[in-house]
C-alpha cells in the first residue's frame, strides 16, 4: 500500500509540474510584465491592409513587423460574432473570434501574395485549431478577405501548397471574408518589445520568429532581423 500511495503521489507530482510548466509556455498571459503606454497614432490611411491569423497574435505581430514595406501591425480579434471582445472572453473559446493581426502595408514594396509567403512561412502550416503549444478555436489559421482579389490570391495560394504535395497533410489556413478587426487591448500591442523577460515570449515567440526569418532573408527589415 506505501508504494503504491508513493506511486500515486509522485504521478500527481508530475503531473502538476506538467500543468505549471505548460502555463509559461502559453499564450494565454492575463497581464503584460511591464507598464505599456498607448501606441503613438500615426496616419495609416494611405497603407493597405490585411488581415491574417496562425496563433498567438504576439508572434505573428512580430513575424510581420520584421518584413520590409510593412507599417504597422496591430494584435487583435476577428472571426466571432461577439461585439467588441476582450482578451478572457476569446480565450475561452466561446466568441467564435480568433487572434488575429491587421497588418498596414505599402503597396509599392510589398504585395499582397508576398505578405501570402510571409504568413505561411511563420507557422505550422497543417497544424488544425492552434500552433506549438497554444490549442483552441481561438488560436485557428485564417486568411481574412476584404475582396474578390484576396480571396482568389489566397484561395489560389492554398491550391498550389497543396498541389506540391510539401506536406503530408492538406494546408489547415481557411479563407473567410472580414466582418469586423477588434484591436486587442493596449498591453498585447508590441508584447515582445515590451516584455523580452516573459518565459513564453523566449521559449516560444523569438524561435517563431527566428524560423520565419530565415526563410525570409530577402523581406527582412536589417534592424528588425533577430540573431
Amino acid at each position: 500500500m506505501k508504494a503504491c500511495s508513493f506511486k500515486m503521489k509522485s504521478i500527481i507530482t508530475i503531473s502538476l509540474f506538467i500543468i505549471i510548466g505548460s502555463s509559461f509556455i502559453s499564450c494565454a498571459q492575463n497581464k503584460s510584465d511591464t507598464k505599456v503606454e498607448k501606441k503613438t497614432k500615426v496616419d495609416l490611411n494611405k497603407y493597405s491592409k490585411a488581415v491574417f491569423a496562425s496563433g498567438c497574435f504576439w508572434c505573428v505581430e512580430g513575424v510581420f513587423e520584421s518584413i520590409t514595406g510593412v507599417e504597422e501591425v496591430i494584435s487583435g480579434y476577428a472571426g466571432g460574432k461577439e461585439i467588441d471582445p476582450t482578451y478572457e472572453q476569446v480565450g475561452s473559446g466561446q466568441t467564435g473570434h480568433a487572434e488575429a493581426i491587421e497588418v498596414y502595408y505599402d503597396s509599392t514594396k510589398v504585395n499582397y501574395n508576398t505578405l501570402l509567403r510571409v504568413y505561411f512561412s511563420s507557422q505550422d502550416v497543417t497544424q488544425v485549431n492552434g500552433q506549438g503549444p497554444d490549442r483552441g478555436s481561438q488560436y485557428r489559421s485564417i486568411i481574412f478577405y476584404s475582396n474578390d482579389k484576396e480571396n482568389q490570391s489566397a484561395v489560389k495560394y492554398i491550391e498550389e501548397i497543396n498541389k506540391s504535395k510539401k506536406y503530408d497533410e492538406p494546408v489547415a489556413a481557411t479563407v473567410d471574408k472580414l466582418t469586423k478587426f477588434y484591436p486587442a487591448e493596449d498591453y498585447h500591442q508590441d508584447y515582445i518589445l515590451h516584455n523580452p523577460k516573459n518565459p513564453y515570449v523566449n521559449g516560444e515567440s523569438i524561435p517563431r520568429i527566428k524560423r520565419a526569418q530565415s526563410q525570409l532573408k530577402d523581406l527582412l527589415k536589417p534592424e528588425k532581423i533577430l540573431k
